[in-house]
Order: structure tokens, then sequence, then C-alpha cells
């Protein structure tokens, strides 16, 4: 069975990796969970969130979601982004031309998954909580659906 995105949450994740990317310069997340109730992402980091550095993380998320940004794709031949983007998690075989999403001038990755149009259809984001082991830094996370910008 092919796992199945839900286009809200992964266009979430999408925005919470490029605002840690920009806040703490980490990398995107190496493992992510997505579901539409609740979701992780794990980033190499070296010490637990402080909650004042959760709340700015909620603040930029849900700030970027309000501008009303537009989540587009364009494509772009393997060797050309592979000089761009780090392709380490794109599954095998994803041939030669890479579908790179663009989230506004946010950010923009090579992914597979579905998105939304525009980041207002996102509602509102949350972190649920947070934890820290062994180098890895796991945010979990919630978007409240009802609540629009």
């Amino acid at each position: 069975m092919k796992k199945q995105f839900d286009s809200h949450m992964h266009t979430a994740e999408h925005i919470l990796n490029q605002t840690m990317v920009r806040l703490f310069g980490t990398g995107r997340c190496f493992s992510a969970h997505i579901e539409r109730k609740k979701s992780k992402c794990d980033y190499s980091f070296d010490r637990p969130l402080t909650p004042e550095e959760e709340n700015q993380i909620v603040n930029q998320v849900n700030k970027v979601i309000k501008a009303d940004l537009p989540v587009t794709e364009r494509f772009t031949n393997l060797s050309e982004a592979e000089k761009e983007f780090d392709l380490s998690r794109l599954p095998k075989g994803s041939g030669e031309n890479i579908r790179i999403i663009e989230v506004g001038n946010y950010d923009q990755c090579p992914c597979i998954g579905p998105h939304v149009p525009s980041t207002a259809q996102l509602g509102k984001f949350r972190i649920t909580s947070s934890s820290f082991d062994a180098g890895v830094l796991r945010i979990r996370f919630k978007l409240d659906r009802a609540h629009r910008f």
C-alpha cells in the first residue's frame, strides 16, 4: 500500500522545515510522520527548544500561513536538481525530471507529495509538544483547520 500524505499537513511540514532552517540553521527534517490529525518532524539538533523558541516557530509558521502564499510546482532535470538540493530523501527511481514545490518565496524543495494551492488553506499551526533525545529534536504539530486567517 502506497503511503498517503495529507496535503494540508504536508504543506505545513514544508513551512516548518524552512522555519527551522531560517531560525536555527538546521537542515530540513531527516524523518517525518505526516498524518491528518497530528504529525512529527525529527531534526538533528543539540538541545531541547525553550518555550520562547517554540513560540517563535509557531509565530513564524503562522505568519507564512497568513500571508496566503501560492504553493506551486516546477520541474527540473536531475542534474540541475542535484546542484541545488539534497535529493537523499527522494525515492529511488524518481526519474530524470524532478518536481520542486515552492511555497511562495519562502521555501522550495524536491517533493513527490500532495500540497494545498495556498498557505491560507492550512488553518492555524501549533506545536503540541517537542522533545530532545540523543541529538534528535522531535517537533509534534497539528493544524486547526477550523481557524482560517
